[in-house]
């Protein structure tokens, strides 16, 4: 079954699915900067575009283009902004 997700009054938009590796979520994301919350692990992978991320403990903002990876805790939470609409993949563990 596909979910749809969306957040931030819809600037941010994914479909969420399983496969035989866990949860997934791919999604696009709206120029702007958010924040989100993790429950589980997350490795996050631009498709296109670039996400700048700031993540849990760290002061400066790092920058992901397409086929960058970057992985957060379960429990944390961690800032993304763009300034262009970008594409990202999301496994969950």
């Amino acid at each position: 079954m596909i979910n749809v997700n969306e957040y931030f009054e819809g600037a941010v938009k994914s479909l969420a699915y399983n496969t035989s590796e866990g949860r997934s979520t791919i999604g696009v994301i709206e120029k702007g900067t958010y924040e989100f919350g993790t429950s589980s692990h997350e490795t996050m992978t631009v498709i296109e575009g670039a996400l700048e991320a700031l993540l849990p403990g760290e002061q400066n903002w790092k920058t992901f283009t397409g086929g960058q990876t970057f992985e957060v805790e379960a429990g944390t939470s961690f800032q993304v902004k763009t300034s262009v609409q970008s594409s990202y993949l999301c496994k969950y563990r």
